[in-house]
């Protein structure tokens, strides 16, 4: 019932930066957590970032210092900032929302990021 919609991805050269963008058909006021995910192939699917609705953050550590998670509630999106992209960094990307008072996590299509030069 809730559509999640990644956006902001495509290829870029190592060291350069991309946005991505998760827009959420539900207002995210209601959220207990955000987060973005990350499979590449071969690997598993691994957390990349996490914002709970207490303000706290939680970043992997490889990505710690490079990577941003925020949000914007008047837009109903979440964001991930990467700067400093790795060519390790390639993968799909893609947001999860839990919502207060829904047994059900909602997940994005995916988002393709991909670093090379």
């Amino acid at each position: 019932q809730v559509q999640l919609v990644e956006s902001g991805g495509g290829l870029v050269q190592p060291g350069g930066s991309l946005r991505l963008s998760c827009a959420a058909s539900r207002s995210i006021d209601s959220a207990d957590a955000m987060g973005w995910y990350r499979q590449a192939p071969g690997n598993q699917r691994e957390v990349v970032a996490a914002l709970s609705s207490d303000g706290s953050t939680v970043y992997a550590d490889f990505v710690k210092g490079r990577f941003t998670i925020s949000r914007d509630n008047a837009k109903n999106t979440v964001y991930l900032q990467m700067d400093s992209l790795k060519s390790e960094d390639t993968a799909v990307y893609t947001c999860n929302v839990d919502y207060y008072g829904d047994l059900r996590d909602y997940w994005g299509q995916g988002t393709q990021v991909t670093v090379s030069s």
